[in-house]
């Protein structure tokens, strides 16, 4: 069977300038990452309630419905264009991974993360494809506020290099599918 190349990529965080620049809004990062490279900009769209560009044949969005609701939108997007499950992408942070870490699978649970609990309730389904973006070991105790914190000022240019690095992997899942871009970008990066 034919790798699926994606055609939606749902970069998901929380919308407004209090969540900028947190480690829960590295999966925004990234799509403005690729979008820049893609010379495209990204427009609020209400029906939606999403920001939404177009690269090529892929869909960009970005749910504006905060992280724990960004199921809804994403699958009114992809209803709308008739796009199945093996054709999205969804990009979001990850605190069992070690900080600058990239993942891509093709399905699973949310693992705890609420943003992938929900896109996985709106679908009724596990099979989607995510790019999980490591953002370090959270405290146990403090989950929440570690994902809504900053990054520290040393750990900026390793979420650089991971955002410049998830956004090569986007690219890869669209022109030529999730295989690929698993077979890629899940070694371990070089330090």
């Amino acid at each position: 069977m034919a790798d699926s190349r994606i055609r939606l990529v749902a970069g998901l965080g929380n919308p407004g300038p209090d969540y900028a620049g947190t480690r829960h809004n590295v999966g925004f990062a990234a799509l403005d990452f690729f979008a820049q490279r893609a010379k495209v900009v990204f427009e609020r769209q209400s029906k939606w309630d999403a920001a939404i560009a177009k690269a090529g044949d892929a869909i960009l969005m970005k749910p504006l419905t905060f992280m724990n609701r960004s199921g809804n939108a994403l699958a009114a997007v992809a209803d709308f264009y008739k796009i199945g499950l093996a054709e999205i992408l969804v990009v979001v942070d990850d605190f069992a991974l070690p900080l600058g870490r990239l993942r891509i699978r093709e399905s699973g649970g949310p693992g705890g993360h609420n943003g992938l609990e929900s896109v996985i309730a709106s679908f009724g389904s596990e099979e989607i494809p995510r790019l999980r973006l490591g953002i370090g070991e959270a405290p146990e105790s403090a989950s929440v506020d570690y994902v809504l914190s900053p990054f520290f000022e040393e750990e900026k240019p390793k979420v650089k290099a991971m955002i410049e690095r998830a956004a090569e992997a986007i690219k890869c899942a669209v022109d030529n599918g999730i295989t690929s871009a698993m077979n890629k970008f899940n070694k371990a990066e070089e330090s």
